[in-house]
């Protein structure tokens, strides 16, 4: 394919990916585990239809979108950065690693940093940024220490690396009261629960601080694919990349872990998916992997939803997107053997 093709392959994918997220975002806000009307919604503020869809549709909505959108981009990067299509937060280690520092900080009762009195700055999502962080490097030092970062090596640190937070958050819950343990339980699962507006606001804001600098080093990351020492013979700083980069993914998923809990194979399913229609240029792919995510996260929330009419009973969307990835999971790792 000629130079000149591939931004326009790439702009029409982002294009066409905005258009499905705009499908799926209208049928969530029309569909749900009650019907309601999209008119006395909108015209009747009184009315249950109203609250139901401002207080509880559009918050939660939103927060999938967001979610979903920031865990596509990462699962871009990661495989990027790693040059392994297997790389995805969930089985690295990186949500693991960020669930434990949110939960910590959630025990703990960690407060926001205030001025003058005002809450400014929520420390929750910054705690499981660090616990993103440690989990991070732990599968880079399990990996190097065999002397090589192959893909089964990042695979089993990354499974060694969940199993470590999965031990510690149990024990952590057996330390607290029964109404606590269960709280962590329920938010583990993956609801996309929007407890506040100020919440959903702030994982907003660190979910697009590391979405942007990753866009920002989208050029980058596709000269990295080439291998470490052409990338370097092509100017790049591929170490401070890599740490940029890692940096960046953990912020993103400490962020959205702090407030859904554990919500896996987003960052396996969207770019899959999008790089078998788009090809491997990151410079469209991680644009088209924000609306991608978006739109497959809030497909699946909307699954859950609808199904409570069927089930009387709402799965958590970390199931759904579980029973999705899962097998897509197994089909690419099996693929990669062969």
């Amino acid at each position: 394919m000629s130079g000149g093709a591939r931004p326009a392959r790439g702009a029409a994918g982002v294009l066409l990916a905005a258009a499905l997220l705009v499908v799926v975002l209208a049928a969530a806000l029309a569909f749900g585990t009650e019907p309601i009307s999209l008119g006395r919604a909108l015209f009747e503020p009184d009315s249950f239809d109203h609250t139901a869809l401002f207080d509880v549709r559009l918050p939660r909505v939103a927060l999938g979108a967001v979610s979903g959108a920031g865990l596509a981009v990462v699962g871009v990067a990661l495989q990027s950065i790693l040059r392994n299509p297997l790389a995805e937060p969930f089985m690295l280690g990186v949500s693991g690693g960020s669930a434990v520092g949110a939960t910590l900080a959630i025990i703990a009762g960690v407060p926001a940093a205030t001025v003058l009195g005002l809450s400014l700055l929520p420390l929750v999502p910054l705690c499981a940024l660090a616990g993103g962080v440690v989990a991070t490097a732990l599968v880079h030092a399990f990996a190097r220490a065999s002397g090589t970062s192959s893909s089964t090596n990042l695979l089993l640190a990354g499974v060694v690396v969940n199993a470590i937070a999965g031990s510690v958050i149990t024990l952590l819950k057996t330390l607290v009261s029964a109404s606590k343990a269960q709280e962590l339980l329920f938010w583990l699962m993956g609801f996309l629960e929007v407890p506040s507006p100020w919440m959903l606001g702030s994982v907003t804001v660190y979910v697009g601080l590391g979405v942007g600098v990753l866009l920002a080093d989208a050029g980058r990351l596709n000269l990295l694919a080439l291998g470490e020492e052409p990338a370097m013979h092509l100017g790049v700083d591929v170490r401070r990349l890599e740490r940029r980069t890692m940096l960046a993914c953990a912020l993103v998923v400490g962020a959205i872990t702090s407030a859904t809990g554990l919500i896996g194979f987003v960052g396996l399913i969207v770019p899959h998916g999008l790089r078998r229609v788009l090809g491997p240029d990151a410079r469209g792919l991680l644009p088209a992997s924000i609306f991608g995510g978006a739109a497959v996260l809030v497909a699946c929330d909307l699954l859950s939803r609808v199904s409570f009419r069927f089930l009387h009973v709402e799965p958590p969307v970390g199931a759904v997107t579980a029973l999705v990835g899962g097998p897509l999971f197994l089909a690419v790792l099996r693929r990669r053997r062969d």
